[in-house]
Order: structure tokens, then C-alpha cells, then sequence
């Protein structure tokens, strides 16, 4: 039980670490969310700073949600069952989304999680998330709502993690579908910005500082 407990902590703290936050302050001297969206997040800072700030942030965002589900495997499993293990791993999936959102280096002021939840799709479904990716893309070509995309490939995840990725593990399909609510969730107050037609399209272009 302390194990589970030490993995969960581990991942949290991996969730917490809030690139966004740091970049803006150390490099640029700003806390991105005072600016934009308000949110810490890789479309924030890409809107506020800029690509050179935005797409580290991402690709770390990515990366602390994989690195988290996968550190569990580095950890004793002896005498676990192999449900056990995909317990843990589901575990630290939940607290490295729940890490990003609410920080704990950062006053639990986070980003919506979707490119953390991303890093835990490339380590628990890579190939249905290679699919979900496309469909972001894909809307967000057609949309250019960062938003949109995001809830949309999100709701359809839990799907195609069934009917394409074939899985059959209940308590992973039950993961699917909490990043899809997870997600939808986190962009609540887009989604009604959404409805009332005031969210902001996504500019291609960049800003922010150079």
C-alpha cells in the first residue's frame, strides 16, 4: 500500500511541475496567467510569447504525463498481479492530470490537462491516441478553436480506444472515459464561451513576444 501511495505522490509532483509558469517567469518575466486565457497552459503561452515559448511547454507537458505512468514499471511489483500494476498505472495517470491542473508548485493554479493526459495516452493507448491526434488536428484546421478540438477529440477518445484500439481491460476503458469528462471538464468555461460565440479562434501565426 505505501508503494501505491509513493507512485501516486511521484506522479502528482510530476503533474505539478508547471512549465508554463516557470518559462513565462524565468525566461520572460511574466506569469502567463495574468495574460491571454488566464490559463497555464502550451495555447496560452504560444498566444501570449509566442512558438519559442509554446512548444516547449507542450512537448514537456507530454512529457511528464508519459514519464509518470511509465516510472511505475520501475518500481518493485513483486507478488502484484497484473491488474494490480495497471491499478498503479491508472493511479498515476489520474494524479499526473490531476498534478497539471491543480499544481502544487504553482498555488493549484494549472492548464486544462490535455497535453498531459496526451503523455498518458502515448503510454497506456499510443496508437488510439495517434488517431485522437489526427482528430484534433483535424478540427482545429476546420475550427481554429483550440477548445473545440480538444473537447471534441477528447469525447471521442473513449471510443476509439474501444472500437479501434480494441480494449478490453474494463478499468482502462473506464480511464478513456475520464479523460473525455477530465477534459471536458477542465474547459467548461470554454465550452459556454463556445456556445455564446466569444471564444477566441486560434492564431497560426503566434504572438507574443520574440
Amino acid at each position: 500500500m505505501m508503494l501505491i501511495f509513493v507512485q501516486v505522490i511521484i506522479a502528482y509532483l510530476l503533474g505539478s511541475i508547471p512549465s508554463a509558469v516557470w518559462i513565462g517567469k524565468v525566461v520572460y518575466g511574466i506569469d502567463v496567467r495574468q495574460h491571454g486565457s488566464g490559463n497555464a497552459g502550451a495555447t496560452n503561452v504560444i498566444r501570449v510569447l509566442g512558438y519559442k515559448a509554446g512548444i516547449p511547454v507542450l512537448l514537456f507537458d507530454v512529457f511528464k504525463g508519459w514519464l509518470a505512468v511509465f516510472i511505475t514499471g520501475f518500481f518493485p511489483g513483486q507478488g502484484m498481479s497484473p491488474d494490480q500494476l495497471i491499478y498503479i498505472k491508472i493511479g498515476a495517470a489520474v494524479a499526473a492530470a490531476l498534478g497539471h491542473v491543480f499544481p502544487v508548485f504553482a498555488g493549484f493554479r494549472g492548464g486544462k490537462g490535455v497535453g498531459t493526459m496526451a503523455g498518458v495516452g502515448i503510454a497506456l493507448f499510443p496508437m488510439p491516441l495517434l488517431i485522437v491526434l489526427g482528430v484534433f488536428i483535424a478540427v482545429l484546421a476546420v475550427s481554429r478553436y483550440v477548445s473545440l478540438s480538444s473537447c471534441i477529440a477528447a469525447s471521442a477518445f473513449p471510443f476509439i480506444v474501444v472500437f479501434i484500439g480494441g480494449e478490453r481491460h474494463p478499468d482502462l476503458v473506464v480511464l478513456s472515459v475520464f479523460v473525455a469528462v477530465f477534459v471536458l471538464f477542465t474547459h467548461r468555461t470554454n465550452i459556454m464561451r463556445l456556445l455564446k460565440g466569444e471564444e477566441k479562434k486560434f492564431n497560426f501565426k503566434g504572438g507574443g513576444k520574440k
